[in-house]
C-alpha cells in the first residue's frame, strides 16, 4: 500500500471514529438523560430564590411574617412607591451612586489588570517573577487587616466621604490581574505582539487595538465579577461615606434593616434589595454575550 492510499485509509478511520451522525447507544442516552435532569434541578435551585425574592418585593410585610408563599402578592406598586419615596434612605440615589462606583471600578481593575498582565506576559525583564508572586502574595491578604490604616490615611488627606477611596485602590486587583495572566498564556501569542511591532505599531497601539480585541471574553468575565463586588462592598464604603445622598446601595439596605422594629417594613427590605439586583442582572446579560463567545472561539481548534 502506497503512502497516499495509508494516509487516505488513516483519514477515513477517524472520521468514522468521530462521525456526529453515529447512532448512540442507550447507555449514552441515558448519560445525557440524568446530566439534563441534574443540570436542570441546579438551575432551578439557583432561580428559586430570586423567584422568592420577587414574590415578597410584591407582598406586604404582614403578609411576608405570616409565612412563605409562592405566589405573588398585590402590593408590588405600594412597596415600590414606599421604597422609592423614603427621605430617610434615598433609593435613587443609592443605585446612581452604586452605579458609579461599580462601573469606574469594573472599567480601571480591568483594562489597568489586562495591561500589567500584558507587560508580566510580554516582557522579559529583572524582577519579572518577583513582581508577580509580589502581586499573588497581595491576594492573601485581607481588606480587614489594612482598613485602620487606610481609613486614618483617607482622614488625614482629606477623601473622606468622597468615591475616589472606594474607586482608586480597586484599580489594583490582583485576582484579576492573575486571571487575565493566565489567559494570556493560553490565547496570547507572542508572535502577533512581535508581527505588530514589525509592522511599526506601537506598544500602546498594539495594546489597545490587536490585544485587547483578543482579550474581549476574559474582560467581560472580569468585568462583571468586579462589577458585582464592587456594588455589593459594604465595609470599605460603611467606614468612608457618611453624607446619606452619598451612600451605596448595600449601606442603605443595611440602615432599612436596622431600624426601629415598629417602623420595619420587610416589604421595602425585599424591593430595595430586588432593585439593587437589576442592574446586575443588566450587566450580566450585556456581557455574557462575549463569554459565550469566547467558549465557542476556544473550543474550535484549527
Amino acid at each position: 500500500m502506497s503512502r497516499d492510499r495509508k494516509l487516505e485509509h488513516t483519514s477515513a478511520l477517524q472520521q468514522t471514529r468521530i462521525d456526529p451522525n453515529m447512532k448512540a447507544g442507550p447507555g449514552l442516552f441515558i448519560h445525557r438523560m440524568v446530566c439534563y435532569i441534574v443540570l436542570t434541578l441546579f438551575a432551578i435551585l439557583c432561580l428559586f430564590f430570586f423567584y422568592i425574592l420577587i414574590v415578597n418585593a410584591t407582598r406586604e410585610h404582614y403578609d411576608i411574617q405570616s409565612g412563605f408563599s409562592f405566589f405573588p402578592g398585590t402590593h408590588f406598586v405600594e412597596n415600590f412607591i414606599n421604597a422609592t419615596s423614603n427621605a430617610t434612605i434615598p433609593v435613587v440615589y443609592g443605585v446612581i451612586n452604586s452605579l458609579i462606583v461599580a462601573t469606574l471600578t469594573a472599567v480601571l481593575s480591568v483594562y489597568f489588570s489586562a495591561m500589567t498582565a500584558y507587560a508580566i506576559h510580554v516582557y522579559d525583564f529583572k524582577g519579572k517573577n518577583f513582581i508577580f508572586n509580589f502581586i499573588l502574595l497581595i491576594m492573601t491578604i485581607p481588606t480587614q487587616i489594612s482598613a485602620v490604616g487606610f481609613f486614618s490615611m483617607c482622614t488625614d488627606w482629606g477623601l473622606r466621604d468622597s468615591y475616589i477611596p472606594l474607586i482608586v485602590p480597586a484599580i489594583a486587583a490582583p485576582s484579576v490581574f492573575f486571571f487575565m495572566k493566565q489567559y494570556m498564556q493560553s490565547s496570547l501569542p507572542l508572535d502577533i505582539v512581535e508581527a505588530a511591532r514589525i509592522d511599526g505599531s506601537g506598544e500602546f497601539r498594539t495594546f489597545n487595538t490587536i490585544v485587547l480585541p483578543m482579550l474581549k471574553p476574559a474582560l467581560a468575565v472580569q468585568a462583571i465579577f468586579s462589577f458585582v463586588t464592587s456594588w455589593n462592598n459594604y465595609f470599605i464604603p460603611s467606614l468612608i461615606i457618611d453624607t446619606s445622598y452619598k451612600k451605596t446601595m448595600p449601606i442603605m439596605i443595611a440602615q432599612l434593616r436596622s431600624a426601629d422594629f415598629l417602623k420595619f417594613d420587610m416589604g421595602q427590605v425585599y424591593m430595595f434589595i430586588f432593585i439593587a439586583i437589576i442592574p446586575v442582572v443588566i450587566v450580566y446579560f450585556c456581557l455574557s454575550k462575549f463569554i459565550i463567545a469566547g467558549v465557542s472561539i476556544g473550543g474550535v481548534k484549527e
